[in-house]
């Protein structure tokens, strides 16, 4: 077991340079490996103790392959991930076994995440019992009455199947068999994408006084920006394996430093006509590039209105903290021109998406042109 130590004392999860990359396989009888799915490709976060960290993004950007690779359930192929000072990346066997005891996982999906075979009693104690907190009957069975009390479900559920029960309640359940091993961290995996809008109001404030009672920390994976600035102390943004911008949450919103997030805060509604009149509106309409054969430079620069050509498409950005007036120290952002688009230096173009071959690492026109400020931007086409 390997330790890491030059992480502040504050600071739970300590992810470097993590990167998963999975192989493309082909042939009949011999497999030969053809390429490779960039899914998560060189990323750096803290995560403190006690905090909610939301990780926000497009499906396929690969934030839920890191949130899985944070607790080992993906390998990683480079990198590390500190967990209190231990590199969980290095564990194998029984040593991971027992740290999974203290890093645990609430799946998106509750119906497939929850054995249709067992009892909501069998899904307790399998974990409690593989981490030797099963003990006498009497307190096993006091311990499973006050995790479903705590996540607001009768004692009659102990009996009873996941079929029995509604979405919100086998997400309730899939919760309290997470909390069953008393972990440290929690790794919400779009954990209400799968209910109604009501139901998740009702996960959402469950998972809240759940931390503040047992002084749990969070990373909520997520695609809803609304579900993600309820619950979250900071967020960050992904796209396409790496982290474009991380911010505390109320300034990711009101100030979004990196073109990608000022798309996705743009495509927000907002219910007041006055304000959607006149914010900025930047409409993402390109698809998503591949992660087999992701753009050079910047990841973003294929669809990015503020694109300068040659630095934008040969230099890959690192996440820094901006030179911009009122920003705060932790807003961190992965783009060159920070700076000048925030000053309004930088003037925002069309984006014409052209017919290229497969595996080319860009898809937009050198000779694509500034026309000036705009109240629409169209991405893509």
């Amino acid at each position: 077991m390997s330790d890491v130590t030059d992480a502040p004392d504050d600071v739970l999860v300590d992810v470097r340079g993590l990167k998963v990359h999975f192989a493309i396989k082909s042939g009949i009888i011999f497999d030969r490996t053809i390429g490779h799915v960039y899914a998560v490709d060189g990323v750096d976060l803290q995560i403190r103790r006690g905090e909610t960290y939301g990780l926000v993004g497009e499906s396929g950007c690969g934030k839920s392959t890191l949130g899985r690779a944070i607790l080992k359930l993906e390998t990683p192929t480079e990198g590390t991930v500190s967990f209190d000072g231990v590199d969980v990346a290095s564990l194998e066997g029984e040593e991971l076994r027992r740290q999974r005891q203290h890093m645990q996982m609430v799946f998106q999906d509750p119906m497939s995440s929850l054995d249709p075979r067992q009892s909501v009693e069998s899904l307790l104690v399998e974990g409690m019992r593989a981490h030797g907190l099963d003990q006498d009957k009497a307190t096993t069975q006091a311990r499973l009455r006050e995790l479903l009390g705590s996540v607001g479900l009768p004692s009659a559920a102990l009996s009873k199947y996941p079929h029995e029960f509604s979405g919100g309640q086998r997400q309730r359940i899939g919760i309290a068999r997470a909390l069953s091993v008393q972990p440290s961290l929690i790794v919400a995996d779009e954990p209400v994408s799968a209910l109604d809008v009501s139901v998740q109001a009702q996960v959402l404030n469950l998972l809240e006084e759940l931390q503040d009672e047992l002084g749990l920390t969070y990373l909520v994976v997520a695609h809803d920006l609304a579900v993600v600035r309820h619950i979250s102390d900071r967020i960050g943004v992904m796209y396409l394996g790496g982290i474009v911008e991380e911010s505390e949450a109320g300034e990711l919103y009101d100030v979004p430093l990196h073109p990608y997030t000022r798309a996705l805060m743009s495509a927000v509604p907002v219910p007041d006509p006055v304000v959607e009149d006149s914010r900025e509106q930047l409409l993402l309409t390109g698809d998503l590039p591949s992660p087999s054969h992701p753009p050079s430079g910047c990841r973003f620069h294929t669809r990015c209105p503020w694109r300068q050509p040659t630095r934008c498409d040969d230099e890959r950005p690192v996440l820094r903290a901006p030179e911009v007036a009122g920003i705060t120290p932790g807003h961190r952002v992965a783009c060159h021109w920070a700076e000048e688009i925030a000053e309004g230096e930088l003037r925002p173009h069309a984006v014409a998406a052209e017919l290229v071959e497969p595996g080319s690492t860009s898809t937009v026109a050198d000779d694509a042109s500034p026309f000036g400020p705009a109240s629409a931007i169209e991405i893509g086409g």
